[in-house]
């Protein structure tokens, strides 16, 4: 079975007289900007942009300076490094050669002694 509601009938009449449209608050138009003032805001804004990004780019060169001192310290920091290692590498093959002398030395003795 099936209930339909006619455009005669009272709950049709009912529903459509308890319904109330309430209208959306109209926004405010904005105001009509003159070409020259928009040209001047954009000139602004551009402006700006300019100057932060002169202010990001000393930082940068900043941080790119420090760097390089760095790399530079790090550089001479391994060069010494490389220096003492060879120089210990030096003392090592000369106390090697010594001490193989003085075995050299121990065992002409030690035949000689016996």
């Amino acid at each position: 079975m099936s209930t339909s509601i006619g455009s005669d009938s009272p709950a049709a009449e009912a529903a459509t007289q308890t319904a109330t449209i309430i209208p959306f608050p109209a926004r405010p138009k904005p105001e009509e900007v003159a070409s020259d003032e928009r040209l001047a805001r954009a000139l602004a804004s551009l402006n700006a942009a300019l100057a932060e990004q002169r202010v990001a780019l000393a930082a940068w060169r900043t941080a790119l300076g420090e760097l390089k001192t760095s790399t530079a310290g790090l550089h001479d920091s391994l060069n010494r490094y490389r220096t003492n290692l060879q120089t210990l590498g030096d003392n090592v093959s000369s106390l090697g050669a010594e001490a193989r002398s003085l075995e050299a030395w121990a065992d002409r003795v030690v035949q000689s002694a016996d």
